[in-house]
C-alpha cells in the first residue's frame, strides 16, 4: 500500500504566470531558486510542485504517489519502470493503470 498523494508535478513555460494561478488557495512553501518549487495549501495535504522548462520542451503533468523506503510494487501491476535513485534523494518508479495512465511512486532511499 502506498502512503497516498505526495504531490502534483506540473511544468511550465511561464514560472510567474503559473505562480499566480496557483494563488488558487496554495502558498509557495519554497522557490528552488531556478524557477521551480513547491506550493501548499495552507491546510495541509501535498504539495504541487512547477517547474519551468524551455519554451521548445513539451510540457509534463505527474501524479506522484509516496511510499515507505521498503515498498514493494504489488504483483499485477503494470510497471513502467522500477524504482531508479533520483537526483533529489529519493527512489522513483512509474506504473501504468489499465486504461494507460501513468504514475510515479516516490519513496526515501534505504
Amino acid at each position: 500500500m502506498t502512503t497516498g498523494f505526495d504531490h502534483l508535478y506540473v511544468e511550465t513555460h511561464d514560472w510567474v504566470a503559473a505562480l499566480a494561478f496557483w494563488a488558487l488557495g496554495f502558498q509557495l512553501e519554497y522557490d528552488t531558486g531556478h524557477q521551480s518549487g513547491a506550493l501548499r495549501h495552507p491546510q495541509g495535504g501535498p504539495t504541487v510542485f512547477l517547474a519551468q522548462q524551455s519554451l521548445e520542451d513539451p510540457l509534463a503533468t505527474e501524479v506522484y504517489l509516496g511510499a515507505l523506503p521498503d515498498y514493494e510494487i504489488p504483483a499485477g501491476v503494470h510497471v513502467v519502470s522500477p524504482f531508479v535513485e533520483s537526483h533529489w534523494g529519493t527512489k522513483v518508479a512509474i506504473i501504468q493503470d489499465p486504461d494507460g495512465h501513468r504514475y510515479r511512486i516516490q519513496a526515501a532511499t534505504a
